[in-house]
């Protein structure tokens, strides 16, 4: 929709790169942090200097004119766009490309592909934007499978249908982020589900990795915006009944949703809409200490008061990517409604937080949507997180060690487990011999516990860093697990957290998952690796 040109190896946008003067600051901003760091940097090869293997599987005649065997497109669906992802771009490692883009331009097209995949034991990797951070569109898969097709589902990208009266939209599950946006802002409708990769990820993405959106509170996964799905699946075709809610046995929807392109090809969807927010307000709250700022945002989440934003960053995130020093962290409030002014709620959020010991430099603000924003430690966050990937990329090809990894668990286990988690981490960089530091924040809260996010920033060496990254993820996921958190709470499993989601998942799930891949795929060339292998 923009005109810019993808990148091949990093995140977004070419012509959105951090460069120039926004380069400079940003390593002034590291040295200080880190004195003495080396921040050399270093560029991607030219997509034809990779030496991809040549393609392994040909095609049938009929899907010819949907397929590419383009070097280019084949190095830009070989990753995802987690930091292993993006070093190893940096340094031409594409070892695993897909040794074909398929691109359908109908649900027939994708029972064609399929068909010819399971007929002659090719594996299909379901891709939307491909903005995956757990290697879940990564076509890595071994000898017993002919190659790999990479199924681009970018051309299904249209708003079907629009239910006014129950405010639900029929979706092409290929349609971006901004793309479905636009196509619901005439029917003064919208999702709102604003994931970090919201310009450059899908719906079919969100629903099939269960993504987390922009609200804090209630409406947190694209799960709860669901009201039926559309699925192709090697054994014919699966799809719901609409529906506001049901009892019926178990949701033939949360079958799908999580499944990771491992159970079938998500191919439409209604998602239930809401009107377009005309009140919001926001506040950003200090505090002196961390334990302090936890209990205020528990208190918020707990208070019934349900706040579309309510992000607490720790110290050291506050620090980093909002420019504000304190000893105890800043919790980030929002409030957004189509029906009502929100300064209520905002006040009482507010007092919530002061009974705690927070302060506020800046007062609330508050009113209609086209009225003055809040300044401040808001925006300042807010802008900082719209440009985190492009900075990670740029400081990856600096040799640093630039990633995040997330969790959810309950209030009482949260203490525990934050600091289980910094002592791993801490160790582990020591162990690989990097410097750096490790920030906190809450991305979402729910009554009963939040969903911390943990970011390292670390000096690594080049031609090391995914090393010393994987050193550093093996011991943080251990640490996470022993606490008593998920191994992930909205950035899915993939096959890079697949050791410990299998000791995370009860057994007989297992089986049962087992059992229902070899019913919907007994060819099993859905997505293979993830979530579940043959027993």
């Amino acid at each position: 929709m923009s005109g810019k040109r993808r990148s091949w190896w990093g995140w977004g946008n070419v012509e959105d790169a951090v460069r120039g003067a926004e380069a400079e600051a940003l390593a002034g901003r590291v040295r200080a942090v880190l004195p003495g760091v080396d921040l050399t940097a270093h560029e991607p090869p030219p997509v034809a200097e990779l030496g991809l293997r040549p393609s392994r599987v040909t095609p049938p005649a009929a899907l010819a004119r949907l397929c590419s065997v383009e070097p280019a497109d084949r190095a830009a669906h070989a990753h995802g766009k987690a930091f292993r992802d993006v070093v190893r771009n940096l340094h031409g490692d594409v070892r695993h490309p897909p040794d074909v883009v398929v691109r359908p331009t109908s649900e027939r097209d994708v029972v064609d592909v399929l068909d010819w995949c399971a007929r002659d034991g090719v594996a299909v990797v379901p891709y939307g934007g491909g903005s995956s951070v757990v290697g879940g569109v990564e076509p890595r898969v071994d000898d017993r499978y002919r190659g790999a097709v990479s199924l681009d589902l970018g051309r299904l990208g249209r708003v079907l249908e629009v239910d006014a009266t129950s405010r639900a939209a029929r979706v092409q599950a290929g349609v971006f982020g901004p793309a479905l946006e636009e196509q619901l802002r005439g029917h003064g409708l919208t999702l709102r589900h604003y994931p970090q990769s919201f310009e450059f990820s899908t719906l079919g993405g969100w629903l099939a990795t269960r993504a987390g959106g922009h609200y804090a509170t209630v409406l947190t996964h694209v799960d709860d915006l669901v009201e039926s799905l559309r699925v192709v699946t090697p054994a014919g075709v699966s799809e719901s009944r609409r529906l506001p809610a049901s009892g019926a046995g178990p949701s033939p929807d949360r079958l799908f949703l999580g499944s990771e392109g491992a159970l079938g090809v998500i191919t439409e969807a209604w998602v239930r809409l809401q009107e377009r927010p005309r009140w919001r307000g926001d506040a950003a709250v200090h505090f002196d200490d961390h334990d302090a700022a936890v209990a205020a945002t528990r208190a918020v989440a707990q208070s019934g008061l349900y706040p579309s934003n309510c992000r607490l960053l720790d110290a050291a995130e506050a620090l980093l990517n909002a420019g504000v020093a304190t000893g105890g962290g800043v919790l980030v409030l929002g409030f957004e409604s189509a029906d009502h002014p929100v300064d209520v709620a905002l006040r009482r959020a507010v007092r919530l937080c002061r009974d705690h010991g927070g302060t506020l430099p800046d007062p609330p603000r508050h009113g209609e949507v086209s009225g003055t924003r809040a300044g401040g430690a808001v925006d300042t966050w807010r802008s900082s997180f719209l440009r985190m990937p492009y900075q990670r990329d740029a400081l990856a090809a600096r040799s640093m060690i630039v990633e995040t990894f997330e969790t959810a668990c309950t209030w009482d286990r949260y203490p525990a487990l934050r600091a289980a988690v910094l002592d791993a981490a801490g160790a582990a960089l020591a162990e690989v011999g990097a410097t750096g530091v490790v920030t906190c924040r809450f991305t979402h809260v729910y009554p009963d516990g939040p969903a911390p996010y943990f970011g390292v920033y670390a000096a690594g060496r080049w031609g090391a860093t995914v090393a010393q990254w994987d050193q550093v993820k093996h011991a943080v996921s251990e640490a996470l697990l022993a606490a008593g958190g998920t191994i992930t709470h909205h950035h899915a499993v993939g096959r890079d957290h697949r050791r410990w989601y299998d000791r995370q998942r009860p057994e007989p799930v297992a089986v049962a998952l087992r059992a229902a891949k070899a019913a919907l795929d007994p060819s099993w060339v859905l997505n293979p690796g993830v979530l579940v292998d043959a027993a």
